[in-house]
C-alpha cells in the first residue's frame, strides 16, 4: 500500500506541476529516486503521465479561455497570456519543447490551446519535453550525468 501512496503522490505533484497552480514535482521524483524503494523506470513514467496530463488541462483551459479569461479566479494575467500567444506565434508547435521550463512552459500549454494545436501535436511534443526532464533529473540525481 505504501508503494501505491508514493507512486499517487508523485503523480498528483507532478500533476499539478504542470497545471498553472504553483507547484512542483521534481523535489518528491528526486526523493523516490534516492530512496532505492522504487522502480526507476515506474517514477519516470507516472512523473511524465502525471505532468503531461495536467498539461492537457491547461491545453482544454486554453480552448475555452474566451468564457473564462475575464473570470476572477483565472490563473493567468492578460500580459502573461499576450506574451505567451507572442512567442508561440513566433516558434509554432516546436516552442511545446520549452513545456516543460518553469514559468514559460505552462502558459505555452495554454496558448497552444487557445490557437487549436492539434491534439496529437500537443501529446507528442509535450510527451517528449516532460519525459526527458525526467530522465535528465534522475539522470543527475542518481550520478549518471
Amino acid at each position: 500500500m505504501l508503494d501505491l501512496s508514493a507512486y499517487l503522490g508523485l503523480f498528483m505533484a507532478a500533476f499539478a506541476a504542470a497545471t498553472l497552480l504553483p507547484a512542483q514535482s521534481e523535489a518528491v521524483l528526486v526523493g523516490l529516486l534516492l530512496s532505492g524503494n522504487f522502480s526507476i523506470t515506474a517514477l519516470l513514467l507516472v512523473a511524465t503521465l502525471g505532468n503531461v496530463l495536467g498539461s492537457l488541462v491547461n491545453w482544454l483551459l486554453g480552448r475555452s479561455i474566451e468564457r473564462l479569461r475575464h473570470k476572477r479566479w483565472f490563473p493567468a494575467t492578460p500580459q502573461q497570456l499576450e506574451k505567451a500567444q507572442r512567442s508561440y506565434h513566433r516558434y509554432g508547435r516546436w516552442s511545446l519543447l520549452l513545456s516543460w521550463v518553469p514559468i514559460i512552459g505552462d502558459p505555452l500549454t495554454l496558448v497552444a490551446g487557445m490557437l487549436r494545436e492539434p491534439l496529437w501535436s500537443f501529446l507528442l511534443l509535450v510527451t517528449l519535453a516532460k519525459g526527458m526532464r525526467y530522465l535528465v533529473l534522475a539522470a543527475v540525481a542518481l550520478g549518471g550525468l
